[in-house]
């Protein structure tokens, strides 16, 4: 998350609008370079308008030696061309008016995107483990956490894959009890454990469904988002690579770091979206920002819940409005909706159903097998099948081309 330096507190109100939720605003640059030396990951640093020149440029140029990968962005009441010259050389890469909101919030996505690409440069290539499969539309109310269970139990195959869901909509997640599940720990349970975090530690978090389907919770009240750190999400998803084969992540439906960085990570990323306007207004704006922020490209799928032909909008109208095909639509079904009700998802009550099979047929697809030879989710396999990884798998460096399951 942004780190703010130098600004008084009306400046500072004015940029926390556009500045991540959980940014930080320090008065000093001791305690600017204490939160540093404990928070290393940090993408950005925002040197304020009240640290004099001469200062600013012997903090970015310790910066620069120090942390090379954190952007370092110098807002200025008036922004002329001794200051940029004195920036360039200092290793600022930015320069921006600081009452310009659409300047600094610009700069802040893209030292986000630059951290984005020095990451997956360099830990990302050849990294192995389970896949992570991240739902997400900008948009709340369009069936995503129902798609979500249904998709992770389609994953399962029966019993020949591991699978767990976590409830990455911190604020108002519905995955424990659209399954009818009440946990005794959430994710909640996981704040300050980063550096302890092993399987054993994460499977004493986890609830597990009668299918098997293991599902890490949401936190029970609203405010606990804010101490859900991104750094913490990174390290949840790295070790549930460790121990799973498909990690699917139903998020909120905004960019918050929490979701940003579940993209990250992300190995393919499914975009629900319905057939009505405001949808797909919101859901074009998310996919020119996933673009700009360089998030899972190449690697998204559109699902198309409540499909129907009656309201007017096709198809082959979503593909021209958004630019990309259609991976699966599902049709508008009471039986969705009872389902869910009586806490027995449609994959599990009803596998033979359109809506199940569209479902599955999405889950075949990201697992890279043929459609034909999917098997029947209520019968369990003895003995996994391999079976090549999707096409769009972003591991180009190490092709894993068959499949050991965990059991």
């Amino acid at each position: 998350m942004p780190i703010l330096l130098g600004a008084d507190a009306q400046v500072a109100n004015h940029l926390r609008t556009v500045l991540p939720p959980d940014s930080q605003v320090v008065a000093s640059a001791e305690q600017l370079l204490q939160w540093l030396d404990s928070h290393p990951e940090e993408y950005a640093v925002l040197i304020g308008p009240s640290v004099d020149v001469p200062s600013a440029m012997a903090l970015a140029e310790r910066l620069r030696m120090t942390m090379p990968t954190t952007t370092v962005v110098l807002l200025r009441h008036d922004v002329d061309t001794a200051v940029l010259t004195q920036a360039m050389h200092a290793g600022v890469r930015e320069v921006v008016a600081a009452d310009d909101l659409t300047q600094v919030g610009g700069a802040i996505q893209r030292a986000h995107a630059l951290a984005v690409a020095l990451r997956s440069g360099s830990a990302g290539k050849g990294r192995e483990g389970g896949r992570i499969i991240t739902i997400f539309s900008p948009k709340g109310g369009v069936g995503k956490t129902t798609m979500s269970v249904n998709l992770a139990l389609a994953l399962m195959r029966g019993g020949e894959n591991k699978v767990c869901v976590v409830d990455l909509d911190l604020a108002f997640g519905d995955i424990a009890i659209t399954l009818q599940l009440f946990p005794s720990h959430t994710i909640e349970h996981a704040i300050g454990g980063e550096q302890y975090m092993d399987e054993e530690f994460v499977r004493q978090l986890m609830t597990r469904h009668d299918s098997g389907l293991m599902v890490l919770a949401a936190p029970s009240q609203p405010d606990a988002r804010e101490r859900v750190s991104g750094a913490l999400v990174h390290r949840l998803l790295e070790t549930l690579r460790e121990h799973y084969d498909y990690i699917v992540l139903d998020t909120a439906p905004a960019f918050d770091e929490q979701t940003l960085t579940a993209l990250d990570e992300t190995d393919e990323c499914i975009i629900v979206a319905t057939l009505d306007v405001p949808t797909l207004k919101n859901v074009k704006v998310a996919l020119e920002t996933l673009d700009v922020l360089g998030v899972a490209e190449g690697r998204r799928h559109l699902l198309l819940n409540r499909a129907d032909d009656q309201v007017g909008i096709g198809a082959d109208k979503v593909e021209g409005i958004l630019g990309m095909s259609v991976a699966v639509q599902v049709a508008t079904s009471l039986d969705i909706a009872k389902a869910t009700n009586a806490g027995r998802p449609l994959m599990l009550s009803a596998p033979s159903h359109p809506s199940s099979k569209a479902v599955r047929s999405l889950a075949d697809r990201l697992m890279g097998v043929s459609s034909a030879s999917t098997s029947s989710p209520s019968t369990p396999r003895t003995q996994a099948s391999p079976a090549a990884p999707a096409s769009s798998d972003k591991r180009e460096d190490s092709p894993r081309r068959f499949r050991i399951s965990r059991r």
